[in-house]
């Protein structure tokens, strides 16, 4: 049997906030309650054990540790409450998977109709994980994966095929 690309790990305990405001407004108040500078487009910025992605133009998810999340959820909307702005607790709906190794990005290439290689080291995407909606950002050990919890399982089991070594057919 094939040696495996890549590690793939559920990432347990993580919490994630959605928030979604006009960024160039709501920016500083946002960097303020989260800790975590705003990234700028298609990127993340982390401190410590947060780390804020940039989602689409108006909205951002503030990664951090479970017991983190009803404090800053709080923080947030106080933060915000003069703006138009949704601070949404989705950590019960999300799952997340690090792959990791020397050719986790070979894993998301097989899976993912994205430019991984071009990522920068806090480089995001939202993209599928063959027919999933997921987003994708890279560390300096690999990379961390989020999808929705209801298919979880199978983006598990996409990962754990995809991170197979190559196999040597028989012929015939």
């Amino acid at each position: 049997m094939a040696e495996a690309l890549a590690r793939i790990t559920e990432v347990a305990d993580l919490g994630m906030i959605q928030i979604r405001a006009d960024l160039e407004s709501a920016g500083e108040a946002i960097a303020a309650a989260a800790g975590v500078t705003v990234p700028a487009s298609g990127t993340t910025s982390a401190d410590g054990a947060r780390r804020l992605c940039w989602m689409s133009p108006d909205e951002l998810l503030l990664v951090l540790p479970r017991s983190e999340v009803a404090a800053t959820v709080e923080s947030l909307n106080a933060a915000l409450s003069s703006q138009h702005a949704l601070v949404l607790d989705v950590s019960d709906m999300r799952a997340a998977f690090a792959i990791e190794g020397a050719k986790a990005q070979q894993v998301l290439m097989k899976l993912c109709p994205t430019d991984i290689a071009s990522m920068p080291e806090n480089g995001m995407r939202r993209t599928r994980a063959a027919q999933v909606a997921c987003g994708i950002w890279r560390q300096a050990d690999g990379f961390t994966l989020i999808g929705f919890r209801s298919v979880g399982d199978y983006l598990r089991g996409l990962l754990m095929g995809a991170a197979q070594g190559g196999t040597q057919l028989e012929p015939r």
